[in-house]
């Protein structure tokens, strides 16, 4: 599918659908074994505002986290965008998703900063909000890059198996292949500490529907064993002789199994 030119070029459009199904996989499995899940945020495409001095200038991340964010339990509540000088914490992970049109701000790319232009988005989660961790993924080229925080600059490091373990979080993160939701693709994807990737609530659910299945056979298959053992006894205590109250007494069955086993036989 091909994503057209818009008629008005300044405007920075709206997420196309991978950019509102890759950070919901990304919310609802990010699940930091070293953090309550009150104390992690997690949010896409909400604004964050970075300069007290410039008010209006902020940038909107495709994917964050923040750890230690104040955690909010009625609705009215709910965060309208993310201000920093009010939060007082940065992100602790940002991720981007590359498309064409963004490539150079998400890389750090662009222009270089005039005193009264807003910055890039890699300048200011490298030097103004001083995100520890900046991610970027792009799908079409199945490319995931992961940058950190050094002496106030960021370095990319070397990711040979596309996937990298965040030790704050108990996390790993990487590129995944398969579905979710019905569409089949690359997708970053959260990471327990070996390597299994964490289970969305509909994968979860699939897994208990087929954990019980299995179970259920499990226990047919017990049942009908114990009962073809049951009537084997029955059968060679018959050909031993014995007459229907002895063996019911004798296995601890009722009689009318002995008689069904016995009339069985004559068949």
């Amino acid at each position: 599918m091909y994503d057209l030119p818009s008629e008005f070029p300044e405007e920075l459009g709206l997420p196309d659908q991978f950019h509102e199904l890759q950070p919901t996989l990304l919310s609802i499995t990010c699940k930091p074994s070293n953090y309550p899940p009150e104390d992690c945020l997690t949010a896409q495409d909400l604004n964050v505002y970075y300069d007290p001095h410039h008010t209006l200038w902020h940038k909107r991340p495709d994917w964050f986290l923040v750890l230690g964010a104040t955690h909010v339990d009625q609705q009215d509540q709910l965060r309208w965008s993310y201000v920093i000088w009010q939060e007082g914490i940065s992100p602790f992970l940002v991720v981007e998703l590359l498309s064409p049109g963004t490539e150079a701000e998400d890389l750090g790319r662009s222009s270089m900063r005039l005193a009264d232009k807003p910055p890039s988005k890699w300048q200011v989660y490298e030097q103004i909000l001083q995100v520890p961790f900046y991610a970027v993924f792009d799908r079409i080229q199945n490319q995931f890059r992961l940058f950190i925080l050094t002496g106030g600059r960021y370095q990319e490091q070397d990711l040979p198996e596309r996937r990298f373990w965040f030790e704050e979080l108990g996390l790993g993160l990487g590129v995944w292949t398969g579905p979710y939701r019905g569409v089949n693709g690359r997708w970053l994807r959260w990471y327990d500490a070996d390597w299994t990737c964490i289970p969305t609530p509909a994968e979860e659910a699939e897994r208990e529907r087929q954990r019980a299945e299995a179970a259920e056979a499990a226990l047919n298959q017990a049942q009908s064993a114990a009962q073809q053992a049951q009537e084997e006894a029955i059968r060679n205590f018959l050909a031993m002789g014995l007459d229907v109250s002895q063996i019911a007494a004798a296995l601890g069955v009722s009689e009318a199994l002995v008689q069904r086993v016995r009339d069985g036989l004559g068949d």
